[in-house]
């Protein structure tokens, strides 16, 4: 089985190689990124000593440490980020933005959380789900005995759709900006690596599985994202619109079958969560 460091070398030569089949002869990297990817791994001359059962003859091997792979992994992040937030693509957006919103959470998250796109409060902090439904978002995170830095949040668009007059309001993201930015999502999954992914509402679907089914069909029936569980579920924002208790209990179901799948515990009070006494 493919080492994590072969694992992230892999999906960074296959994104370079990507980039140059479409013309692309540069990529952006602060001068700070360069220093950290020329550093040595760290423990690189750790040392263990295995004693041969035939002959005791002693022999030293030098292994490299978790912490260099963490490393490696960590300044990939760190291009992809400083990537997204040079990107031009979307020319109407670019003018329109206050902020790209690139993720937040840890990167080493087992479960990951996908949504739709930032919305104005999303947009003015440079932050996924802070606005109302994001609260939400946190508050079902916590529900389940974790919290937003165990997990890992993003959306499928990085910049906030822009509306007339940049209004409150919110739209959703046309095939061509989701297309256009849908690779840096799929980078942050091959960097992440999550075992468990929650799409949040049919926008969230649609550009990890291409699937247009609506998503009242979909939810609470594991997908495939590559070769990555899916769980579609509703958006927080809905549950807001829609108070009733057998709404908020059906995305809970789905939540208690993700963290079954993660071998989470699941104690008889979140078994009961949202069930009218």
């Amino acid at each position: 089985m493919p080492s994590a460091y072969d694992q992230l070398l892999d999906a960074t030569i296959q994104r370079l190689e990507d980039l140059k089949l479409r013309g692309a002869k540069h990529v952006a990297v602060s001068n700070e990124t360069l220093r950290e990817l020329s550093q040595p791994p760290q423990n690189r001359n750790a040392e263990i000593k295995i004693q041969k059962q035939k002959d005791n003859e002693t022999k030293t091997i030098s292994i490299f440490g978790v912490r260099s792979l963490s490393a490696n992994k960590t300044a990939a992040f760190k291009v992809l980020r400083e990537r997204a937030m040079a990107c031009i693509k979307c020319s109407h957006l670019v003018s329109s933005r206050k902020n790209v919103v690139f993720g937040v959470g840890s990167i080493d998250a087992q479960l990951m959380f996908v949504g739709e796109a930032p919305g104005a409060d999303e947009d003015a902090q440079g932050e996924p789900f802070v606005g109302a439904a994001g609260q939400l978002l946190t508050k079902i995170i916590q529900a389940t005995g974790l919290s937003r830095a165990d997990v890992y949040i993003a959306n499928i668009l990085k910049c906030r759709p822009d509306t007339p007059s940049q209004s409150s309001g919110n739209r959703k993201p046309t095939p061509e900006e989701m297309a256009a930015c849908i690779p840096f999502l799929h980078e942050q999954i091959d960097l992440i690596r999550p075992r468990v992914i929650v799409a949040l509402g049919a926008t969230a679907v649609e550009g990890l599985l291409g699937k247009t089914i609506g998503i009242t069909k979909l939810r609470g029936n594991w997908q495939t994202y590559r070769d990555t569980p899916l769980m579609p579920t509703y958006h927080p924002a809905y549950l807001l619109r829609n108070q009733a208790m057998s709404e908020k209990r059906r995305v809970w179901e789905d939540m208690l079958a993700v963290m079954e799948k993660l071998g989470m515990p699941i104690s008889e009070k979140q078994q009961n969560y949202f069930l009218k006494g």
